[in-house]
């Protein structure tokens, strides 16, 4: 094979390898969060709050003690604003959802599906190795931004304060950012501040 070919055959391979992860920021795309008693959750039902959407595995002691550290952050935060969900993607998912939202205390949704509608969600190829849990923070806006796969650092455990410092900085940023409809509210008494002199 000569040079060209070798060179063709190199960055064809380059072209079709799958991407490491999606960008962001991006638009949240439809979701729906099935449960275990028949009901669905669309995701578009929480616009306004800041979601913490987690993609777990039911046999991971990562993914349950997530979840259960989760169950602290929605309690204390709820009332400011945040909703934690959780999506269970691994094999027979639908009949082991329930014995681990009992072992993780998890008193949010916490529901269960298939494996490519939540590849399909995160813009991740399947073909990747990925570890779970899998985090992702979407802003009142329905903006996803941020999105992080269980080899992260973000998950580590601070030794000292024994939490996950990390993912409450990142939620308390989004919490933080001045909700759409209280900008749009301030925005006509600075907008008759401003043209009061004009004539």
């Amino acid at each position: 094979m000569g040079r060209l070919g070798l060179f063709l055959m190199v960055a064809g391979w380059m072209v079709a390898a799958p991407p490491a992860g999606a960008a962001v920021p991006r638009p949240a795309p439809d979701y729906t969060i099935r449960q275990i008693d028949g009901k669905r959750i669309p995701l578009a039902a929480y616009k306004g709050k800041v979601v913490a959407l987690f993609f777990v595995s039911t046999d991971c002691p990562h993914c349950q003690e997530t979840c259960r550290y989760m169950e602290q952050i929605q309690r204390q935060y709820g009332p400011r604003g945040l909703q934690t969900l959780a999506v269970a993607f691994n094999s027979m998912a639908i009949m082991l959802v329930q014995e681990f939202v009992l072992r993780s205390g998890a008193t949010y949704p916490v529901g269960y599906d298939e494996r490519d509608p939540v590849f399909a969600f995160l813009q991740r190829s399947p073909r990747l190795q990925t570890y779970v849990p899998i985090m992702v923070l979407i802003d009142r806006k329905g903006m996803i931004r941020e999105q992080h796969t269980g080899d992260d650092p973000i998950f580590m455990l601070d030794p000292v304060k024994r939490e996950m410092v990390q993912v409450r900085a990142a939620i308390e940023r989004l919490l933080a950012e001045q909700p759409a409809a209280a900008k749009k509210k301030a925005s006509p008494a600075k907008s008759a501040r401003q043209g009061s002199g004009v004539k």
